[in-house]
């Protein structure tokens, strides 16, 4: 997949880049609040069919099908995609690539050691480099490397064209140690997650000047350090074709050749049959074509129970030949052309089912996970009752089982923003939040204001805060002195999940750890001893929320739609892949996906607000056709129903996707909350919905990644206004954080003390969770096309491919010659 870059000169703090959402009012207490335990994690295993080398013959050439050719091949430029990523790990130095658990794990071919050798007064990293490592044209890789790196990412001059610089720009000094193999590092402050800088390495010529740099290896790299080189880019046939490094001191490649092709989503069913690639990300229904060619191997020629006219029941077929052979002869030769367009169709089905018995699927979970994002900018969904009771409504497990269940995964909701299940340190905090209960979330509903009549009342002129809002204003100044600048979007919609959270901090530190819930309903009884009222709660809660927030280009009213405008900061720009480049964009290839009808600057269409819905959206399916407000029970308030924009994407391969939010309307459905489910084409989908904060809810993905206090941060850390009025989000497109996150990924990025770093990860994972803004689904399926005789390559999972092991496997591990692929 592709995506449109951040403008050039735009930084966004980023390592890697690429490329669901809770009795009454309660969080559950956070600490300890998770439902799993690290010891018990378990990943799903990667299936890659291995082979020792041995059993692999050498030659032969692999075609690996990529989405398009690759933006630039300059892995730290924010047009960099999933294709930069994946050809660059066979060419360019990869120091610490994750492992098959998702933890990153020291390459020899490149390292002989690296380790932090002094820890005050300033963290000192020494890297030993491999005596043997040396570039394609002969010279040794060095601390001359490292330091044009550093130069070029520090962040320090903006001639370089850079969209990411984090931990570079903690680094005070590099020196060469007893020679140039020797690289020592010194940092300014500590900086846990050292082992991601210098991934991929350039070598100097790229990164020695702002020009070689911006364009020196966007078209092309003339100086690797891989098991494979650069040997061509043909843009007219779509290829990327890599040879093998006659330099290369590891262990040699098995490959003569390694082409790339540019293949799209739609057309990989036909390049796999007629032979143009051997390995291909897939979607399901190709995998089940896949499934069903292996299967009919054995139908001794007869016709297929399934595609073109498998459905044509015997009364059809006697018809269309009725038809075909009748006196009316207009009605003869469309019937005829019919036939005969039906008969080439089976004719070519059955042809691509006959080469495809030649591949197999393999299948893992990728390193990424599908969440539910809730913009908490304007609108409902600024108050974080109704982002709680969104995602209290939820059936996390029903939705896994939507999308992993046919694939024969393991169908398990993801607990945690930071760590996938398999990695270390992972735990489930989803406590935090909530399990789903339908009682509990149309209490918080009813609380927010939102009633079963409020879309019938008229507008009241009272204010309406979060539940942290009216517990300040009862307990005197902390929320009513709350400015503007103090919390901003982000702060507003996460803060009395945050004050919930810092509580129980408190609670515990004094040992008076208790539940949140039971305080919160005795909270309740006092209320209604004082005797405030459930209508005057509903009537405080019913003003604007917009007070104190920040919209991107416009005061926004009371639950008006934001228009599509981009933020002024790289995080909110048109990008396609959540993350986009390294480690992170070989996930993106689901992310551009959408559906529906919005005018030019991005707002829903006039016509798209009348009732019924928009053009090109559509009910959940089994609902009844529209109804009123009123009798389908919707909730509402001050005149307004209680609906929310969903928007999805509406590309051939996003099929899952639609199927969960559908699945996920239907269930907002049951406590009172509409969906206006808009479709929005591919290309349209992150750029101008996500992005820009022109949703409600949507559907994307975000990348594994082995140093989650780094490329964490930015996804979830509080929006800022910037001075043009703007909100600056770095890439939470969700607009919602707090301060106290912030500081917990701070600590972590600053603590060299592994376990402590992981310890503060949970803390701040279960106050994303608490804050409601973003709720993990699933991780996401990884499915792999790829010929049978093929070893070594297929559905990775977490770990980096080894590009030198792969290969055809040799008459013996084949089984016979003709298993064995010239």
């Amino acid at each position: 997949m592709s995506h449109v870059g951040v403008p050039r000169g735009t930084v966004r703090k980023r390592r890697s880049l690429a490329l669901l959402t809770t009795g009454v009012l309660t969080i559950p207490v956070l600490a300890g609040c998770t439902s799993g335990s690290e010891e018990t994690s378990r990943g799903v295993p990667q299936d890659i069919a291995p082979a020792a080398r041995q059993a692999v013959t050498d030659g032969s050439t692999v075609n690996w099908a990529v989405d398009a050719l690759p933006a630039t091949f300059n892995a730290f430029q924010a047009d960099a995609d999933s294709a930069t990523t994946r050809i660059t790990g066979a060419l360019l130095p990869t120091l610490f690539p994750m492992d098959k658990s998702g933890q990153p794990k020291l390459n020899p071919d490149y390292l002989e050691s690296a380790e932090i050798i002094e820890r005050e007064p300033k963290q000192v990293v020494l890297y030993k480099l491999n005596q043997q490592a040396v570039w394609s044209d002969g010279r040794e890789i060095g601390a001359p490397d490292f330091v044009a790196q550093w130069r070029a990412l520090r962040g320090k001059d903006s001639a370089f064209w850079t969209a990411r610089n984090s931990g570079y720009e903690r680094i005070e000094k590099i020196e060469r140690g007893a020679d140039d193999l020797q690289v020592r590092v010194t940092f300014a402050k500590p900086y846990a997650d050292w082992r991601s800088l210098f991934s991929p390495l350039y070598p100097k010529e790229v990164t020695g000047s702002p020009d070689a740099f911006n364009d020196g290896a966007r078209a092309t790299l003339k100086n690797t350090a891989g098991p494979f080189v650069l040997r061509g880019v043909s843009k007219s046939e779509g290829t990327v074709t890599l040879a093998r490094n006659p330099r290369w001191w590891g262990e040699k490649a098995k490959l003569d050749t390694l082409v790339f092709r540019a293949v799209a989503a739609k057309d990989r069913t036909r390049a796999l049959a007629d032979g143009t690639v051997d390995v291909a990300d897939i979607d399901a229904a190709t995998a089940d074509r896949i499934t069903l060619a292996r299967r009919d191997r054995g139908g001794n020629g007869q016709p297929l129970a399934h595609g073109p006219g498998s459905t044509t029941t015997p009364a059809a077929a006697l018809r269309s030949w009725a038809l075909a052979h009748g006196s009316d002869e207009e009605a003869a030769e469309i019937a005829q052309a019919a036939r005969e367009k039906n008969r080439k169709a089976v004719v070519a089905y059955t042809a691509e089912q006959k080469a495809l018995r030649d591949f197999a699927v393999r299948k893992s979970l990728e390193p990424a996970y599908t969440q539910l994002a809730l913009n908490g900018e304007s609108g409902p969904l600024a108050d974080d009752r109704v982002r709680r009771a969104v995602a209290r409504a939820l059936d996390r497990e029903e939705l896994a089982r939507t999308v992993l269940g046919p694939l024969g995964l393991p169908a398990k909701p993801l607990g945690s923003h930071l760590v996938l299940a398999g990695q270390p340190g992972y735990k489930d905090g989803s406590g935090a939040l909530g399990d789903q209960n339908t009682e509990e979330a149309q209490a918080l509903l009813a609380d927010a204001g939102w009633t079963r009549g409020g879309a019938a009342e008229p507008p009241k002129d009272t204010k309406a805060g979060s539940e942290a809002e009216k517990k300040g204003d009862r307990g005197g100044a902390e929320g009513a002195e709350k400015k503007p600048s103090e919390g901003g979007t982000g702060e507003k919609a996460g803060q009395s999940s945050e004050e919930k959270a810092e509580k129980t901090d408190e609670e515990e530190k004094a040992g008076k750890a208790g539940s949140t819930e039971k305080a919160e309903e005795e909270e309740s009884d006092t209320k209604e001893a004082e005797g405030e009222k459930a209508d005057r709660a509903s009537e405080d809660s019913a003003a604007s929320r917009d007070e104190g927030l920040y919209i991107v280009g416009q005061d926004n009213k009371p639950g008006a739609h934001a228009p599509a405008q981009a933020a002024s900061t790289g995080g909110a720009a048109a990008i396609h892949v959540l993350a986009p480049g390294r480690a992170a964009a070989a996930q993106s290839a689901a992310l551009r996906r959408q559906a529906g009808a919005l005018g030019e600057d991005g707002a829903v269409a006039a016509q798209d607000k009348r009732p019924g819905g928009a053009a090109g959206a559509y009910a959940p399916v089994g609902t009844a056709a529209p109804a009123p407000a009123a009798a389908k029970g919707q909730l509402g308030k001050d005149g307004k129903a209680l609906t929310l924009r969903f928007v999805l994407p509406s590309g051939p391969g996003s099929q899952s996707l639609r199927s969960v939010g559908d699945k996920i309307a239907v269930m907002l459905e049951k406590i009172g909350i509409g969906t206006e489910i808009i479709k929005v084409p591919d290309e349209s989908y992150f750029k101008d919905h996500v992005a820009s904060g022109a949703y409600d809810l949507a559907l994307y993905s975000w990348p594994a990644t082995a140093y989650p206090a780094t490329d964490g941060r930015p996804i979830y850390a509080k929006p800022e206004p910037a001075t043009d009025g703007s909100l600056l989000v770095e890439q939470n497109y969700t607009r919602v954080g707090t301060d106290h996150i912030d500081q917990l990924f701070d600590q972590a990025a600053a603590e060299l003390d592994e376990k402590a770093a992981r310890e503060l990860m949970k803390q701040a994972d279960a106050r994303i969770w608490a804050a409601a803004g973003s709720i993990p689904l699933f991780q996401r399926p990884q499915l792999v096309a790829v010929d049978k005789k093929l070893a070594n390559v297929g559905a990775f999972g977490f770990a980096a491919p080894r590009y030198q092991d792969i290969g055809f496997k040799n008459r013996q591990a084949a089984g016979s010659p003709a298993d064995r692929k010239k």
